[in-house]
């Protein structure tokens, strides 16, 4: 006897709305993140209790609207009505109750089986709103749960209700048109009424159902008409474009016109209590004062993670230090190429990786994700959006950046909540030209070096300018993008900011630890340990008088002076493709000539020196590290993300050619003045 199959319930609402924080609180660890099939939409799904049986909760893209053409909105339309969702509960902000139903009365007429859950609540009586929710209930006709998710507040009232409606008949909801439409459309869509079961005569399903491909109409029963229905509605739609359009503007009317009959009824604001949210806005969203309190939080970000990383740094490469002493040990007899190759090679580049990349990136990702939890973030976006927008680009982009600085590949994953492919397509392919954590440590050590004179403040204000000049150029390239092969209408910039409120410490740890870090840090290491093998292979094939190595790097001479730089600092630049972090390492490497990479710790700068190193080759240097192609976690990210290798190959060799060409601008102006 087969296992019995568990129930599926969707979660679904707008964005901010609590739906994420709702479903943690659900399914705590039961639950895995991916992607919709054939999307770059992400996608969570996990088990919980209902009453009396485990069920499925799948949480679905925060979205707007059904008849949006995003692909957020087109994963969770297609999942309610052709993804096997047994019921839904529809989360909205208690305290923004009208602007949220519209959405909620979409679902409900979708839907069959629905929940609306109030969540925010304890937030929204802090503002003095009220919400009856009995008398919701008996107008929308579906039950109505007020809960706070981050408490656990009325979270048990909520699986209750979903059990309930699992266990009642479905029922079929309509909204009513404000105005006629023609009789031969009405006609139409009541032939495809017919052809539906009686527990799917929705009309919004056959809104959606028309558009489909023919393979979604074989899971309907009565098939074969459905999908002569299908092509009737084509040909109807291809002569009478204004009718469809008029019909889609008149669908989302009447929702928005039910939703402000039904947030009138059951509202009850008390307007002498204190809006805290309201009162920090003011602090905020005022270009006077947001402006400065956004940079010196992204200033505060940045030190503490570039300080902090440190200790835990030199930590980990201990660590390392004393488990490759006790893996040698294990590999003594082995033969001693082999030996070589997996510690000199392959053991010691991951080790790099791990030390130099793990710890500023599990100090800026939970710090990253408790500006987010906590309100701050959609805040920062919100003050950048006129600068984006005046570069062509999305206002979103702004949050992007910004984790991009913790890790580019994050920050192109991040891309997705851009809605305009075209746009989202900008936002991956500058992304790059914001320093990662892997990139911060050169560029740090270069500054304090060659060009802070030994003054702390000055190592700090040579940073500050140089993250400057990557804001500088993503908003630069972003614009040129945008008015060539990217040319076309910015998109409306709608994003929803969340009250203020205390962020879960303890979950953003969880999410940030799991969602971010370790994920892009197992990418890295999947890149990292055949590089290490490749490195130690290329320092041991002779090639004339010297190894393969020194060819290649020779081979590079000319294009390197050319830029103020040299063969084997290209060679470093390229060898570390696959992480970022080893590029000092594969240089110190090289100028030691001990065929192993190595840290060169305080005396880093006296080798840089004697190498013919002096502060112009360091500024042509911080500049390519700047602008140079991106790393093979990245590059692989980009893949994933546009599911193209033109783009991908576009997002390599952009950077790289405005990195030789900016270099060899700066040198020529250094040498034209002398200063070489």
């Amino acid at each position: 006897m087969g296992e019995e199959k568990r129930p599926c319930i969707a979660l679904a609402g707008n964005p901010n709305t609590g739906k994420s924080t709702l479903f943690n609180a659900l399914t705590g660890l039961k639950q895995h993140t991916g992607n919709w099939s054939g999307k770059t939409v992400g996608r969570a799904e996990g088990r919980f209790w209902l009453e009396k049986k485990e069920a499925v909760l799948v949480d679905l893209p925060g979205i707007y609207s059904l008849f949006s053409a995003g692909a957020e909105e087109a994963c969770a339309r297609d999942f309610l009505a052709f993804g096997g969702a047994d019921a839904v509960a529809v989360v909205v902000d208690a305290s923004c109750l009208e602007r949220h139903l519209p959405l909620a009365l979409q679902v409900m007429e979708l839907m069959p089986r629905c929940v609306l859950c109030l969540n925010l609540a304890d937030e929204a009586e802090k503002k003095g709103i009220h919400i009856d929710e009995k008398k919701l209930s008996a107008l929308t006709g579906v039950p109505v749960v007020k809960t706070a998710a981050r408490t656990g507040r009325g979270l048990s009232d909520l699986t209750a209700a979903l059990e309930q409606v699992m266990e009642q008949e479905p029922h079929v909801r309509h909204t009513p048109f404000h105005k006629a439409l023609p009789e031969d459309f009405i006609k139409l869509l009541a032939e495809g009424e017919e052809l539906l079961p009686e527990s799917k005569n929705r009309p919004l399903l056959l809104d959606f159902l028309w558009q489909k491909e023919e393979h979604m109409c074989q899971a309907e029963e009565n098939a074969a008409d459905l999908c002569q229905w299908q092509n009737r509605c084509r040909a109807y739609f291809a002569g009478e474009e204004e009718v469809f359009a008029l019909y889609g503007k008149e669908r989302s009317l009447c929702f928005q016109k039910r939703a402000e009959t039904l947030a009138s009824a059951v509202c009850k604001k008390d307007e002498i209590q204190a809006d805290t949210t309201a009162q920090m806005d003011k602090l905020f969203l005022r270009k006077r004062t947001g402006v400065p309190v956004m940079l010196l939080l992204l200033a505060l970000v940045f030190w503490i993670t570039a300080v902090g990383a440190n200790v835990p740094s030199q930590w980990l490469m201990s660590a390392f230090t004393q488990l490759g002493t006790e893996c040698r040990s294990v590999l003594v007899s082995s033969p001693v190429w082999l030996e070589s190759l997996l510690m000199d090679g392959v053991f010691l580049t991951v080790s790099w990786v791990v030390s130099v990349m793990l710890p500023p990136m599990a100090i800026f990702f939970p710090m990253f994700t408790l500006l987010e939890d906590c309100g701050l973030l959609p805040r920062i976006a919100f003050q950048l959006d006129g600068l984006f927008r005046r570069a062509g680009a999305h206002g979103k982009q702004a949050l992007t950046l910004c984790m991009g600085f913790g890790c580019n590949a994050a920050g192109v994953t991040a891309c997705r909540i851009i809605d305009s492919p075209r746009e989202r397509l900008i936002a991956i392919l500058t992304n790059n030209f914001v320093p990662c954590n892997g990139r911060f440590p050169t560029i740090l050590l270069l500054t304090a070096v060659f060009l802070s004179a030994g003054k702390a403040w000055m190592s700090g204000f040579t940073l500050f300018v140089v993250i400057g000049i990557s804001v500088g150029m993503t908003l630069l390239v972003s614009f040129f993008l945008s008015r060539t092969v990217l040319k076309g209408m910015p998109s409306a910039f709608v994003l929803e900011l969340p009250p203020f409120r205390r962020p879960q410490i303890g979950q953003v740890l969880v999410r940030s630890l799991l969602d971010r870090t370790i994920f892009v840090l197992g990418r890295a290491i999947t890149a990292a340990a055949p590089a290490g093998a490749v490195i130690w292979l290329l320092q041991r094939i002779p090639v004339g008088d010297g190894t393969l190595l020194t060819q290649i790097a020779l081979f590079l001479e000319p294009l390197g002076g050319l830029m103020g730089l040299s063969g084997p600092i290209l060679l470093a630049f390229l060898l570390g493709l696959p992480a970022n972090e080893i590029v000092l390492p594969i240089l110190l490497m090289f100028y030691s000539q001990s065929g192993m990479l190595m840290e060169g710790g305080s005396q880093t700068g006296a080798m840089l020196m004697a190498n013919g190193w002096t502060w112009t080759t360091a500024v042509c240097a911080i500049l390519f590290s700047l602008n140079h192609f991106p790393c093979a976690t990245t590059l692989l990210t980009i893949r994933k993300e546009t599911d193209s290798w033109r783009w991908t190959a576009g997002s390599f060799l952009l950077p790289t050619v405005i990195g030789i060409c900016l270099c060899a601008a700066v040198h020529g102006i250094f040498c034209l003045f002398g200063l070489t």
